[in-house]
């Protein structure tokens, strides 16, 4: 698994840096298209939904948290694809699948078109990255998901090491759900999010709890993982209010085979 990458993507470092070490909430904007209902034929298909999510760091690469109770992977792979969390009841879970999603709850796939845009304040520095999205659920090393893998795989380095066992989809997948704090690991108990607060949620849902157990039952089943494949990256820096600098990366080429090109713009 994993494909023989040559070099990181050249925006890497720098994004992380600026993300990891210099800003004190990481969080950005995700864009999704949502399917709307048609009332005319000049009625839009899709429309846009956008909400702030939260970086939680690239995918195979978790951040080191000495509070998880999940076992970890070992440090076999490097890529370039930021992860947030969701819930799979919310509506960016079916939105990320594409138009093709017709399930209420899905599990893992995906590929729908994404942007997220990040505001790096320390830095003066807007990120914007574009791309494709899919989502890894409780089903995530099943035939069914063999999709995902395949269209991830090709993005994960080896790193070289080799100690710590194999590497596992379903243990990273736990792993990012060990990260979160039992407060929020506790907010996949929630009741439906957006149902009105008129209708009873099932027994057991309820907001302010907390989750201690990794495999949680009730929470695990709503948790998901979501890795964002960037394509085009448009990086816009604004440190020197005299002299503003903008550069653009793109991925040219197939998930396989292919590199990153970059043009300096004007601001």
């Amino acid at each position: 698994m994993g494909s023989p990458m040559p070099a990181d993507a050249p925006w890497r470092a720098t994004f992380l840096s600026h993300i990891l070490q210099q800003m004190d909430s990481r969080t950005f904007v995700l864009s999704t298209l949502h399917p709307s209902e048609p009332s005319s034929a000049s009625t839009p298909q899709f429309v846009p939904r956008a909400r702030t999510v939260v970086f939680r760091g690239m995918w195979a690469s978790l951040p080191v948290n000495p509070k998880n109770p999940a076992a970890l992977n070992p440090d076999t792979y490097r890529t370039f694809l930021p992860t947030i969390t969701t819930d799979a009841r919310m509506e960016k879970a079916p939105e990320l699948f594409g138009a093709a999603s017709g399930s209420d709850s899905p599990q893992s796939g995906g590929g729908g078109p994404v942007e997220g845009v990040f505001w790096a304040p320390e830095a003066k520095t807007q990120w914007r990255l574009r791309g494709r999205a899919y989502v890894i659920g409780p089903d995530i090393d099943s035939d069914a998901a063999a999709p995902v893998r395949d269209a991830l795989s090709p993005y994960m380095r080896r790193t070289g090491a080799t100690a710590g066992g194999a590497w596992s989809w379903a243990r990273e997948l736990t792993a990012h759900f060990g990260n979160l704090s039992p407060l929020m690991r506790g907010t996949f108990r929630n009741p439906p999010p957006g149902t009105p607060l008129s209708q009873k949620p099932e027994q057991g849902l309820g907001l302010g709890q907390r989750v201690e157990d990794a495999e949680e039952e009730v929470s695990r089943r709503n948790f998901r993982v979501v890795v964002i494949v960037p394509e085009e990256v448009d990086r816009v820096d604004l440190s020197d209010p005299e002299r503003g600098q903008r550069w653009n990366y793109k991925f040219v080429g197939t998930d396989s085979v292919g590199e990153w090109t970059v043009t300096e713009l004007w601001p």
